[in-house]
């Protein structure tokens, strides 16, 4: 019986990465043996930690009993009135506006850094070295700990949590700013300076339209994400929202708990929808544009 002609192709290319690759088809025992030296290890310090934490099975279980009877408790969703709805509205709005500076200033004083750090932009190493470092240093502290920190500076509200925002973004985008940088295609650079081009030229017309639709693209992610965030460091007084939410865990209002946790959802899903779009004509752009 004749074997089909793509079967057999397929096989002889099997035939020819098992001869290269002998290592990945037929592994050694010892090969073997330290992936599973490797898995038992990890195993061995996850039930480690569930044991030092007090992991329990028959306290998960009861809470997951409460946390249904929290769940019951916050049907149906209401505000109460309807002006602790438009109150409920306009600390929401606040919420937005809180993430969207938080992102978008973090942004902007970041492309610089992001510049410093890049190899391919700054060769010398002591700069690039201490740019890293400092970025490290920033982006170490949590968004929590800066909304703390910025409430004890300059006082409740959400001036703090802007400001927190901005540190806590600060890194990360210096961060991600610096790798799209690195990542960047050096033909363009290349061509700009094999034509007499100054380093200035080569950095403004060869890498920054390569990278700007990256940038946009993570900063748009951000912007989505920090409208959670801007509601949790409300919760310790910067503002927004997460005031309003813990208010009423404390004094179990769990109806309205729940109507604000919809309310953050709703926003949520919408900044998702649109960025989305934004993201990909960003990009989608900067393909045609290539």
């Amino acid at each position: 019986m004749t074997m089909h002609p793509i079967r057999a192709a397929a096989l002889a290319s099997r035939a020819d990465l098992e001869a290269r690759h002998p290592e990945i088809f037929h592994p050694t025992i010892f090969a073997r043996a330290k992936v599973v030296a490797v898995v038992g290890g990890l195993a061995a310090l996850m039930i480690y930690g569930l044991v030092v934490l007090d992991f329990s099975p028959a306290r998960f279980l009861v809470g997951l009993g409460r946390l249904g009877e929290f769940i019951w408790y916050m049907v149906p969703p209401s505000t109460g009135t309807w002006a602790k709805f438009w109150t409920y509205l306009h600390a929401l709005a606040e919420t937005v506006a809180i993430a969207f500076l938080g992102v978008f200033t973090a942004a902007l004083l970041a492309l610089p850094f992001g510049f410093l750090a890049a190899k391919n932009v700054i060769p010398n190493v002591v700069v690039h070295f201490l740019a890293r470092r400092f970025l490290d240093t920033i982006r170490g502290v949590d968004e929590l700990i800066w909304a703390l920190i910025w409430v004890s500076v300059v006082g409740l509200g959400p001036f703090a949590g802007v400001l927190a925002l901005i540190c806590a973004n600060f890194g990360a985008f210096g961060k991600l700013f610096s790798e799209a940088i690195e990542a960047a295609d050096r033909k363009a650079v290349e061509g700009i300076a094999s034509t007499g081009g100054a380093r200035l030229h080569a950095v403004r017309f060869g890498l920054l339209p390569q990278v700007l639709p990256v940038i946009g693209s993570q900063v748009l992610y951000y912007f989505e994400s920090n409208t959670r965030s801007a509601t949790i460091i409300g919760i310790v007084g910067a503002g927004g929202i997460g005031l309003h939410l813990a208010e009423q865990i404390r004094v179990l209002e769990y109806q309205q708990v729940s109507a604000l946790i919809l309310m953050i959802l709703v926003t949520v899903v919408l900044i998702d929808a649109v960025s989305t779009r934004l993201r990909f004509a960003l990009i989608g752009g900067a393909g045609k544009a290539r």
